[in-house]
C-alpha cells in the first residue's frame, strides 16, 4: 500500500483539499485499495478545525466528496510512516524540516514537482518549483484547486 501525506501551514485549505481529491482520483480509477492517503499541517495554528468553509464549496463545486476533517500537525512519526510527504510550497518545506530534521529518506516533495517530471527519481529536486497558489492569502480557490489538482494526477501517472 502507498501512503501518501499532503502538507499545508495549517491543515484546514491546501492540504485537505489534496486528501480528498487524491482519494477521489484514485478511487476513480479503481486503485482506492492501494493508498492510504492523509494530510497535516506544519503549524499548530489550526488543530481541531474542520475544513475551512471555501474550500468544503471549491470541492463541492467540482463533486469531490468529503468528509469532516479535524486539523492536526505532522509528526516526526509520520515521517516514517508515509511513503510520500507532499508540500504546498517551500515556506511549508522549511518548517517541515524543524519537524523532521533531515529528509534522508527523500520522501518529502513539492507538490507542483510532480508534473514537471515523468521521472520519479527526480522528484525530491526541489530547486525552482512553483508553490500551490495559498488561498489563504489570495482568496483563489479556484487557483488552488487547479494546482492541487494538476499535482494530483501527475501523482497517480508516476505511482
Amino acid at each position: 500500500m502507498t501512503k501518501i501525506l499532503f502538507i499545508c501551514h495549517g491543515n484546514i485549505c491546501r492540504s485537505p483539499m489534496a486528501e480528498f481529491i487524491m482519494k477521489y482520483l484514485v478511487t476513480r480509477a479503481g486503485r482506492a485499495d492501494e493508498f492510504e492517503i492523509a494530510s497535516a499541517a506544519v503549524s499548530t495554528e489550526e488543530i481541531g478545525n474542520d475544513i475551512y468553509p471555501p474550500a468544503k464549496r471549491m470541492l463541492a463545486a467540482k463533486n469531490v466528496p468529503f468528509s469532516h476533517h479535524a486539523a492536526r500537525q505532522m509528526t516526526r512519526a509520520d515521517c516514517a510512516y508515509y511513503d510520500y510527504i507532499v508540500c504546498m510550497d517551500q515556506s511549508n518545506l522549511r518548517w517541515l524540516r524543524y519537524i523532521i530534521g533531515d529528509d534522508s529518506d527523500h520522501k518529502v516533495s513539492l507538490m507542483m514537482a510532480w508534473p514537471m517530471t515523468n521521472d520519479q527519481s527526480q522528484i525530491t529536486n526541489i530547486g525552482h518549483i512553483p508553490d500551490v497558489s495559498d488561498p489563504w492569502y489570495t482568496g483563489d480557490f479556484a487557483k488552488a484547486y487547479d494546482d492541487i489538482l494538476e499535482g494530483c494526477q501527475a501523482m497517480l501517472k508516476q505511482i
